[in-house]
């Protein structure tokens, strides 16, 4: 009699235990071979593992942990996972070697004129690096290493960059603001796109 009564409790509890994990995953992508392309746009942190790893299965309830905590905090930072045995190449363009290892893509390129357009539509607030290697380079993966979860980072070549935009020197950092863009050179100079062109 009393198995009875424990049958639709050990239901009930099962299924509450069932959701609960549901919800956790829900903040937590899995991410495919189309991730190389739709990363673009958006600011990831990825979980690369091995079905088979002993480590990555304790590191899964952390890390939909992390990525509920990502979400109800309202970062931009989106938390992905993705099989790093199944998508090889991908893992290997990210510098995975182990299993598990976690990467936070800092600073994005920005290939074309039109994904700069893009990203200008898209984010009222970013900054872009021009140049090649450099101790403000150095600094500019400092700054975003600290500021990434409030703004954008992103690398350019100077083709890329809009023809209102002039620099003096390079490298340099740009940040764009609404139809304003500033130059970092240890001190801000100030144009306003409207009356750049």
């Amino acid at each position: 009699m009393a198995a009875r009564r424990r049958g639709p409790a050990l239901r009930f509890w099962a299924a509450v235990f069932l959701l609960d994990l549901a919800l956790c995953k829900g903040h937590v992508e899995d991410l495919d071979d189309s991730f190389k392309e739709n990363r673009k746009d958006d600011i990831w942190l990825v979980d690369f593992y091995a079905p088979w790893c002993g480590h990555c299965k304790k590191l899964e309830p952390i890390w939909n942990e992390v990525g509920l905590e990502m979400k109800s905090l309202g970062s931009p930072v989106k938390v992905g996972k993705m099989d790093a045995t199944s998508y090889s190449s991908i893992a290997s363009e990210f510098g995975v070697r182990g299993y598990p290892t976690i990467k936070l893509a800092l600073i994005r390129p920005l290939p074309s004129q039109q994904m700069f357009e893009h990203m200008q539509k898209r984010h009222r607030v970013f900054f872009v690096y021009i140049g090649g290697e450099s101790p403000l380079k150095e600094k500019y993966i400092d700054a975003a290493s600290e500021l990434i979860v409030y703004t954008y980072f992103f690398s350019a070549s100077e083709e890329v960059v809009p023809a209102y935009v002039t620099l003096k020197e390079m490298p340099a950092v740009l940040v764009f603001k609404d139809e304003t863009y500033f130059v970092y050179d240890g001190k801000f100079q100030h144009f306003n796109c409207k009356t750049a062109y």
